[in-house]
């Protein structure tokens, strides 16, 4: 049979044995997943398959390729953004007697192996992580040979490629630079299951390269096994006790996702004081313990994980009986793909959304790490153009305003649009010209900000809930469910019980968040002026601090949001936090008990950190010996570690009294240092440092709130 011009009907016979294989002698072939199969095996086409989670979606490009390898063609490559997906699909794959291997960070040592054996045509599928087609040895020593070589290349999650995705990856976009270099035939198939119309346009466009016709088969994203609802309680006590005491009745096991690293191990921690079986899983857990929590709840040793976004696509339980969100995600696509986890394989799967107050802010923090402006752009071309040689990140983001991970986005983004280029050794300048795109960048932020809007609209609606989703999905088949909260008009149940609240409320109301004191220097800060490097001398240096909460905390963090925010008043400090902080003072286990108290100068908030300070020292019936200087010279909208010393190391001086009383009466005596709010840590080690050498003890610094989303 020839592979140009297949016996149709013998390929679909074929294509049928790979499936029962593949999910047993009772599954049978959608006439969908035959018309996805037949492109790829007999027209050697390129599609796009937008699918909802658990459709089979795997299977299509498994039997494609176990077709194609039979008829000759090199292995299949397969590029996936998750490990848990990777795991999954070898394992489905060995099932179905394709021999399948991966590539990815944590396999370093099988990659040689992995590499000849795909040589040796012993491989039938390779499964990519997007970052290997990025790494220089890779793209530049094995990329090539393995392009000739395939035999079908496959992008799951293909929404990534988009910027209009809800889940954009610039590593994603390497592949408008692979798909060129494919031989003339090859097929490819891009999948995913949460892509609008927006991105079904950019992706086919992607794939096609702008002329190429490409097939796209949209289906029904409807859900017929998932029950939605939305609860909105009062506070965060009320969803903390209503989720104990209805997680022993939800079927199954399941995920409870939240916004933040901080909630999920909040939650998580609530949870088992409870009595529950529950662990926390987010991208922050080592790689061991994300192993082994997938495997307790794939066997249902635990009732659930307390997630963030990172246990997300490509996890793969079928019988996963609930998800649960504590806190609304910023986009109702994103939130279809986290739901789409529950009710693959069963009948019935409970979903509720619990929106919180911290939502917002957490929203906020996550938008405010966007696409940098053009003039820190254009700054780090130029420091990469003056360079001869190549500029690894480490070494650039000291010079540049931007974190490690948005710098390494934006690097990403610029070596795609051709401007820079990852080579050995770091980052070069192609001198090649550049346009900084502000108009699309705008429209994504624009489109961020819609879909926002979009989710409280579906915290609200009235109408059919899974018909809300598709809706925002673009989906031609969206109808109402009949199962949702709204079409059953039997919303979902509120009671708690009172004392349940009560001990909820005191867990929550329990301040105190631990301030890990810096210990090192930032690399390369001589290079910026600031001679300081290495290791922070140990007598210069802070003790671990305390604040009273992060600020996107479940309990205080409201407040403090609300009390710290932008365009606040300053103002006194009201009682509840000071109260809050006598908690947190009397909890702390010095080593050295404070003998006075010293606050930091604030330009935004002179009243508040003096009135903080004044308090505290008047409770503890502490001397106040003053305010370090705030010199009013320093910017804090810093991005990076290095860039935020370089913005305060000059920043503060002591005035004469404090430096007289610590050369005096307080010299080598334990100080408390109390500031409004802590972010890196650097502003702490700054003043730490100056009063440390001007004869101070140890230093315990106690600020209200500690930043970033956790």
């Amino acid at each position: 049979m020839s592979s140009t011009d297949p016996d149709r009907d013998a390929l679909r016979a074929e294509a049928q044995a790979h499936l029962e294989a593949l999910a047993g002698p009772n599954a049978t072939l959608r006439a969908d997943q035959w018309q996805a199969i037949e492109a790829l095996v007999a027209d050697r086409r390129r599609a796009l398959v937008v699918q909802r989670t658990g459709w089979g979606k795997s299977a299509v490009y498994f039997i494609a390729s176990a077709l194609l390898r039979a008829r000759g063609a090199g292995p299949t490559v397969i590029v996936s953004p998750l490990l848990a997906l990777m795991r999954n699909q070898i394992a489905a794959a060995e099932r179905a007697g394709i021999r399948a291997a991966t590539i990815n960070s944590t396999n370093l040592e099988d990659w040689q192996a992995t590499y000849e054996a795909v040589r040796a045509g012993t491989v039938d599928v390779l499964l990519l992580s997007p970052e290997r087609l990025n790494n220089p040895a890779f793209r530049d020593e094995v990329l090539p040979s393995l392009a000739a070589s395939c035999g079908l290349l496959v992008v799951d999650e293909a929404h990534c490629i988009s910027d209009w995705g809800h889940d954009f990856r610039p590593d994603f976009r390497r592949l408008r630079t692979l798909l060129p270099e494919l031989p003339l035939g090859v097929p490819v198939l891009a999948t995913t299951a949460t892509a609008n119309s927006r991105v079904v346009d950019d992706v086919a466009d992607v794939l096609g390269l702008g002329h190429a016709d490409v097939l796209v088969l949209r289906g029904s994203l409807a859900r017929e096994s998932l029950r939605l609802g939305v609860l909105q309680l009062p506070d965060t006590p009320h969803r903390l006790a209503w989720l104990s005491e209805r997680l022993r009745a939800l079927p199954g096991s399941g995920i409870v996702y939240t916004l933040t690293v901080a909630g999920a191990g909040d939650v998580a921690q609530y949870l088992r004081q409870q009595g529950h079986a529950v662990s926390a899983y987010s991208g922050q857990t080592e790689q061991t313990e994300r192993l082994a929590a997938e495997e307790d709840l794939v066997n249902n040793r635990v009732k659930a994980l307390i997630a963030t976004s990172a246990l997300g696509m490509g996890f793969d339980k079928p019988d996963l009986g609930f998800v649960i969100h504590f806190g609304a995600p910023s986009s109702p696509i994103a939130y279809y793909q986290q739901i789409g986890r529950a009710g693959r394989g069963v009948d019935d799967a409970e979903v509720v959304l619990l929106p919180g107050p911290e939502d917002q802010a957490v929203w906020d923090y996550f938008a405010s790490v966007g696409f940098p402006s053009e003039s820190l752009v254009r700054r780090t071309l130029d420091i990469l153009a003056d360079h001869d040689a190549p500029v690894s990140t480490a070494a650039l983001e000291p010079l540049v305003d931007l974190s490690r991970t948005r710098l390494e986005s934006m690097l990403k983004v610029l070596d795609v649009d051709g401007a820079a280029e990852r080579v050995r050794g770091g980052w070069r300048a192609t001198g090649k010209p550049w346009d900084y795109d502000a108009d699309r960048y705008a429209k994504v932020a624009a489109v961020r900000t819609a879909e926002q809007q979009s989710m409280r609209d579906y915290l609200s609606t009235t109408r059919c809930r899974m018909r809300f989703l598709r809706e925002q999905l673009d989906d031609p088949f969206a109808e109402d469910c009949g199962r949702c909260d709204n079409c059953t008009g039997r919303p979902v149940a509120a009671d708690t019980d009172p004392d349940a609240v009560t001990a909820a409320a005191d867990v929550v109301s329990r301040p105190g968040v631990v301030i890990e004191a810096r210990r090192q220097w930032p690399t390369a800060l001589p290079s910026l002026g600031v001679n300081l490097k290495g290791k922070i001398a140990a007598s210069e240096q802070p003790e671990t601090g305390r604040a009273i909460a992060r600020l996107t905390d479940l309990g205080h963090g409201q407040q403090l949001r609300s009390l710290l925010a932008e365009h606040s008043a300053d103002g006194p400090v009201p009682d509840s936090l000071v109260s809050a902080a006598v908690r947190v003072l009397a909890d702390w286990d010095w080593s050295q008990r404070p003998v006075a108290v010293v606050a930091i100068g604030s330009r935004r908030r002179p009243q508040l950190v003096g009135d903080y300070a004044a308090r505290i020292a008047g409770i503890g019936r502490l001397p106040l010996l003053g305010t370090v200087e705030h010199l009013g010279n320093s910017s804090p909208a810093r991005s990076n570690s290095a860039q935020r010393v370089l913005a305060v190391h000059d920043g503060y001086r002591l005035p004469a009294e404090l430096a007289a009383a610590l050369s005096g009466d307080f010299n080598g005596r334990p100080l408390l240092l109390v500031d409004d709010i802590s972010d890196s840590g650097w502003t702490i080690a700054i003043v730490a440092r100056l009063l440390r050498q001007a004869g101070a003890g140890q230093i315990y610094p106690l600020v209200l709130a500690l930043a970033g989303a956790g």
